[in-house]
């Protein structure tokens, strides 16, 4: 399933191109006019709703307290920093594939890295409730 993505000015390029590679379509801020400009967070969710995309980002804190308090939005998913690209972007599909076509509005995915007994670290996802 193809999802419209938009990527904020921190969210890696090599993560951007991993999602179209996979048939994704993917605008980034730059692509958008909307990089460079010092634009506030609230407003970055504002032109994701409105352009009706997914955000994603590495800006993890800022949009998650966003999520508690904007009432719409298209969809969240945020990142840990890390440069196990492919990783981050396996767990985010193996997610949104297992959600059988779920619409991902008003919701916030996180994915990060956590350890895992005899396992080591490695990348889960968990969802965000409202607050």
């Amino acid at each position: 399933m193809a999802l419209q993505f938009y990527s904020n000015e921190n969210f890696p390029l090599v993560m951007v191109n991993l999602l179209r590679a996979e048939g994704h379509d993917v605008l980034t801020s730059y692509e958008a006019g909307e990089a460079n400009q010092g634009i506030p967070d609230d407003q970055v969710l504002q032109y994701a709703k409105a352009t009706n995309r997914i955000l994603i980002t590495e800006n993890r804190q800022d949009f998650i307290d966003l999520h508690c308090t904007v009432s719409n939005h298209a969809g969240i998913i945020i990142f840990k920093y890390d440069r196990d690209y492919a990783e981050k972007i396996r767990v985010m599909t193996d997610f949104l594939n297992n959600e059988d076509g779920q619409s991902l509005k008003n919701r916030l995915l996180r994915v990060m890295k956590q350890n895992t007994k005899g396992i080591g670290p490695s990348f889960v996802e968990q969802e965000y409730g409202r607050g």
